[in-house]
């Protein structure tokens, strides 16, 4: 088989352009595609406050149920603010695109940076508290860690380069499965409660109040760890054209429905292991779902499912980012600041380049952290509360400026929204500074130093080739050089070619090995007329002898352009082309940066 057929075969045939619109999502699709990740958040974000507040002692978990209120407090904030945004862009309305319009070039260009570096990170906490949920119930595989989590993250790449409709249908199962599991779990977990209600006390002896010293510290740590749960809510307003006609109302309703589910199992969770008094394994081997999931069913087939439903959708939440990342690098080079080829549609109407690159900086952290979960999360959620921020604030730009009836209510949620958003950046960003923050503080002002250095070299390059004099551009002088290795077919073929673009083409014999070839006699009986250059060399300066001669010809005469035509014997098996010199391969490398030097290939395939 073919690497095309290989290709095929893995990420499905071309999809003509004219499908884009039979591609775009139902809410029943978008709800997993652009939900997943933030309902799988509550898998975690529960653990996440419980361990940051089990330093003080088991006695301080009792606090995890009002940190959770918190933060759910908070999601609904932010929820109503990006309801707002939905309606007000349908062509899509991320924290780029909304800062950039309102707050200027800075602004926009540090969301962006911030919410790629979270599309990035999303990946690969989902991914590695998706393996956890695996561990947890099959323990034997703890020292395959990094190997499980580097092959879910290939299997997600795959998935979503086949297209976003297929993909979706892929992670609808997983999810609704998982939501519904939980809700199962905490169902039977309240009736069990409620039937036999429970009196015991924590295992551990400490006392239910945190000493007043650590007290706002560790309840600040726990609800910026628990702020993960609202990483993936910008998705949907990011992926609006995505969705089906009419776009903004189908998002708006689907992102209602997301918020819905996300603090009905965040909160359940987090209430239900405080009334069974699940204290969290900070070893990373039992996660906290799995010990609620055992003190609910026990160790049934019910267990194993929520566990399998767990891993599955903790998994695909990468989804979110392979859905939203790519579109957010493909808006950016179509401005201009990012490289070209994100823009670039792949074969299945997907910005595959855009899948690829996330999938390879995601697989790249696992390897730093080893996949542990606990070490990624300091890194998580504080670049999506800065992109949270600028967006809000960009939309309360934007109400001033858009005067529309009602304007003045609409500015003041999003305004609520952007001091509640940055008054947990704050939060988010001291807290967790000491414990891996100020990397992504730090790697954010890089990426925008980047954006506005690629800005520059496209700015530069469109004045290098802009047309300023429209007189008629003066004749060149131009030469052909064909590289003669001998006499052949192929070189003959190569010969007549060079006369059809050179007055008086010239052929170079690059001769390294002593005496003469016998065909070197008989030269003139089969060169047409072109005359033969002889050049002596070493065989490892055989490229630097050939470039040496192209800019002597180019000073000696005073031409513009050589075209240096390369005769090619192409080879039909892959086997036979392990066998070639590939020298060929390397001069063109090599004149690659010679200016006024270009090339040309003459093949001639062999019947073998």
């Amino acid at each position: 088989m073919t690497l095309t057929g290989v290709r095929r075969f893995l990420v499905g045939e071309r999809l003509p352009t004219t499908r884009a619109i039979h591609e775009r999502l139902p809410k029943l699709l978008a709800l997993p595609v652009f939900g997943s990740d933030a309902i799988s958040s509550s898998a975690y974000a529960t653990e996440e406050i419980m361990l940051a507040l089990a330093v003080a002692g088991s006695g301080a978990l009792t606090h995890s149920v009002a940190v959770a209120v918190a933060i759910a407090v908070l999601f609904g904030i932010v929820s109503v603010s990006y309801r707002q945004t939905v309606i007000a862009y349908p062509s899509g309305g991320g924290a780029y695109i909304v800062a950039h319009e309102n707050l200027g070039t800075y602004p926009g260009l540090v969301a962006a940076a911030a919410l790629l570096t979270d599309y990035v990170l999303t990946v690969a906490v989902s991914i590695a508290a998706g393996v956890a949920a695996i561990i947890s119930a099959v323990p034997a595989l703890a020292p395959h860690r990094e190997a499980l989590c580097l092959v879910c993250i290939a299997l997600v790449t795959l998935a979503n380069l086949r297209g976003a409709r297929e993909s979706g249908k892929l992670f609808a199962g997983p999810t609704y499965v998982f939501v519904g599991s939980v809700l199962l779990m905490l169902v039977m977990g309240a009736l069990r409660l409620a039937l036999h209600p429970q009196t015991a006390t924590p295992a551990a002896s400490a006392s239910g109040s945190i000493a007043e010293p650590l007290a706002l510290f560790l309840v600040l740590r726990a609800f910026a760890s628990g702020c993960a749960a609202l990483t993936g809510i910008e998705a949907i307003s990011n992926g609006v054209p995505a969705f089906r006609p009419p776009e903004s109302r189908n998002a708006a309703t689907t992102l209602g429905w997301m918020v819905g589910i996300c603090i009905i199992l965040f909160l359940g969770i987090t209430a239900l292991a405080r009334h069974f008094h699940i204290i969290p394994d900070a070893t990373g081997h039992q996660t906290v779902v799995s010990m609620l999931g055992r003190a609910v069913f026990g160790d049934s087939l019910l267990y194993y499912f929520l566990q399998a439903a767990t891993a599955a959708v903790l998994v695909l939440a990468a989804n979110t980012s392979f859905a939203d990342f790519p579109r957010l690098s493909s808006i950016l080079a179509r401005d201009g600041f990012a490289p070209r080829q994100l823009a670039n549609l792949g074969d299945r109407l997907v910005f595959s380049n855009g899948i690829l690159l996330l999938g390879a900086f995601a697989a790249l952290l696992i390897i730093i952290f080893r996949g542990q979960t606990h070490l990624l999360i300091p890194l998580y959620a504080v670049g999506v509360f800065l992109s949270f921020t600028l967006s809000q604030a960009g939309m309360v730009r934007h109400w001033q400026k858009a005067h529309a009836p009602g304007w003045v209510a609409r500015a003041a949620v999003n305004a609520v929204g952007a001091v509640a958003t940055a008054l947990v950046f704050v939060v988010v960003g001291s807290v967790k500074f000491s414990h891996g923050a100020w990397i992504i503080l730090f790697v954010i002002p890089l990426l925008v130093m980047g954006f506005r250095k690629i800005s520059r070299h496209y700015h530069d390059l469109a004045r290098l080739l802009e047309w300023t004099d429209h007189t008629r551009p003066p004749a060149i002088k131009h030469k052909a050089i064909v590289l003669v290795p001998g006499v052949h077919p192929h070189v003959l073929a190569a010969l007549k070619y060079a006369k059809t673009i050179s007055p008086r083409p010239e052929a170079l014999f690059v001769q390294v090995d002593p005496g003469d070839p016998p065909w070197l006699k008989q030269w003139d009986r089969w060169a047409m007329g072109i005359p033969l250059t002889v050049l002596r060399s070493s065989p490892a300066a055989l490229t630097e002898s050939i470039i040496r001669y192209t800019r002597h010809l180019r000073a000696e005469q005073g031409l513009d352009f050589v075209t240096v035509v390369i005769p090619e014997l192409v080879v039909t098996r892959w086997w036979q082309r392990l066998l070639r010199s590939q020298f060929g391969l390397r001069l063109k490398y090599a004149l690659l940066f010679e200016p006024g030097i270009a090339v040309a290939n003459v093949r001639h395939r062999a019947a073998t």
